[in-house]
């Protein structure tokens, strides 16, 4: 194989010169401008010279509920996060989010990306989350584009014909501990593992790199 078409099988190339981050969060509710956000965990990728996906470094952090923030009580009786226990080690949300866009940035620089992109199981709860806590945390310069997501609920639906993370996870062969859901670390992972899965059976079924099609023209009736 050649260097020119080596070239080809690179993370910018294949998502648009944007680099994936699969994120996931765990909340005190649903509303992210004013429910806590309590836990959050992402996993970068990197794509190896025959053009795979797998995964790289992982960062995971409990986070302290912002001031004025609403905890409801479902919700946590849901993912079992107890928000003020001292033994969870919870950090403020600037401290992680400074940390998380400071692993993005170096990982957008060594794959020549211009951007970061959010990689989520329903990925508009997580990436509204993401958002609202920069904001609060006063950080300008986020690294993640500003609406557009990779949901791998759509793109499980499409290629799977499963939406919920347990069940597409199980029609790709990925092993899924129903015990360990609702973390936001293993459940970064497992998304993470299906979204490789995913875009490397894409490219197994010789969808990427895409076919120039050489189809001539007709006259439409």
């Amino acid at each position: 194989m050649s260097i020119k078409k080596n070239l080809r099988y690179t993370i910018k190339n294949r998502f648009r010169g944007f680099y994936p981050v699969v994120i996931d969060v765990e909340s005190a509710g649903f509303q992210s401008k004013t429910d806590a956000l309590l836990e959050i965990a992402i996993v970068t990728l990197k794509m190896n010279k025959l053009g795979w996906l797998n995964i790289d470094d992982t960062l995971h952090f409990h986070i302290i509920p912002f001031k004025g923030s609403i905890i409801k009580a479902e919700s946590v009786a849901f993912n079992k996060i107890d928000p003020f226990n001292p033994l969870r080690g919870a950090v403020s949300e600037k401290k992680a989010l400074k940390c998380i866009f400071k692993l993005v940035r170096k990982k957008i620089s060594l794959n020549d990306c211009k951007k970061g992109i959010l990689v989520a199981h329903n990925a508009n709860f997580d990436h509204n989350f993401l958002m609202a806590a920069t904001k609060r945390a006063g950080l300008i310069k986020n690294p993640f584009h500003p609406f557009t997501t990779f949901d791998t609920a759509a793109l499980s639906g499409l290629i799977l014909g499963q939406t919920v993370l347990a069940k597409a996870c199980k029609i790709a062969g990925i092993p899924f501990d129903t015990t360990q859901a609702h973390s936001a670390l293993y459940d970064t992972m497992q998304t993470a593992y299906l979204f490789c899965e995913l875009v490397n059976r894409f490219k197994r079924l010789g969808g990427w790199p895409p076919k120039i099609s050489h189809r001539k023209k007709t006259d439409e009736i």
